[in-house]
């Protein structure tokens, strides 16, 4: 029994050993690395790269090393600066000969987040429908929740814990009517009343079509989505901006990045490729472009579209420092189970 205990014992150790080394060599070892925010500028046709330098300060400059003062920047980015130069009173009344305004601004920018462990994470299976067309301006969380089987859709009233059986099967008709095949392979939406109003989700179905699903007045409403020539649809995800132009995106299993208007049309945007289990996406759009992060281990590859197509602009990679270090861990950036890994 003595000789079974030390055997546990050492290997506790071993174990306790293979996972906090290397965390504590990482601590001690590791150095600050210099992180860069990085805008594309339309009125510089450039990218600039905003950063702290060791014994400068703050450095503003574009890729070919010209720097720009604060104040430069602030008019190189007016629709991202637009607050402070309402404030100094220097913001254009129109850009590209198009006129603009600060509400138009807000109106019409947005930024948008996906990490891998969002994509990665497990889920619950349980999903909650809001009203689209409610009759306050306030959204409120309805009074049940709904879940997919393998036959249709199921709505249970949370008070009561009890299935509604009506409800369930008003729109498990009207989804098999529009050609939807039971269970989804993914659903995507944002069900939380802190937005403006809400698009309800975005639905692959068991064959991978791509359909549009939420309440209308309290009826279901489901249009399906078709799909370009050549596209397989991998993930979507649903969008929620200001200006409702957009419903979604949608990468493709070829990791292609796709965009979905609000009237259903999908186009193909210039970004080469970003795999959401393996890369964080970031997206800053404004009324003229966009910039979009795709991070990956070691490097962030910087994208500048145009706003009305989704073309490629321009392209910008900058090399970041790895900080994983060999050894076992029980967590991991790009999911949220807790497991032993190497």
């Amino acid at each position: 029994m003595i000789r079974i205990s030390k055997i546990f014992l050492f290997v506790t150790l071993a174990v306790l050993a293979v996972w906090q080394l290397p965390w504590c060599y990482a601590f001690l070892t590791t150095k600050a690395a210099p992180s860069r925010f990085v805008m594309y500028s339309s009125l510089l046709d450039d990218f600039i790269l905003t950063g702290y330098t060791e014994g400068v300060g703050i450095t503003r400059q574009d890729p070919a090393g010209h720097t720009y003062s604060e104040h430069e920047v602030d008019s190189l980015l007016p629709l991202f600066y637009m607050r402070q130069l309402v404030a100094d009173e220097r913001f254009p009344d129109s850009l590209f000969g198009v006129a603009v305004s600060p509400r138009e601004v807000q109106q019409t920018s947005f930024n948008f987040r996906m990490r891998p462990s969002a994509v990665n994470a497990p889920q619950t299976g349980l999903y909650f429908l809001l009203e689209s067309m409610p009759k306050r301006v306030d959204l409120e969380m309805p009074a049940d929740a709904f879940r997919f089987t393998g036959e249709g859709v199921e709505f249970i009233v949370m008070d009561t814990n009890t299935p509604d059986a009506g409800k369930s099967a008003r729109y498990t008709r009207m989804l098999s009517d529009k050609g939807f095949r039971f269970p989804p392979r993914e659903v995507s939406g944002n069900p939380t009343t802190m937005k403006e109003y809400d698009n309800g989700y975005l639905l692959l179905d068991a064959d991978g079509k791509l359909f549009h699903l939420k309440q209308t007045v309290g009826q279901p409403y489901v249009k399906p989505l078709p799909l370009p020539d050549g596209v397989e649809a991998e993930h979507v995800f649903l969008t929620e901006f200001r200006d409702r132009q957009l419903l979604g995106f949608l990468i493709d299993t070829e990791h292609r990045f796709h965009v979905i208007r609000a009237d259903g049309t999908i186009v193909r945007t210039g970004i080469p490729a970003y795999d959401p289990a393996r890369d964080q996406l970031t997206i800053f759009g404004n009324l003229f472009d966009w910039t979009v992060c795709v991070s990956s281990p070691g490097v962030n590859h910087y994208y500048a579209l145009r706003a009305d197509d989704y073309a490629l602009v321009k392209s910008l990679d900058v090399e970041t420092a790895s900080d994983e270090v060999p050894g076992l861990s029980f967590t991991s950036p790009y999911d949220r189970y807790v497991r032993p890994r190497f």
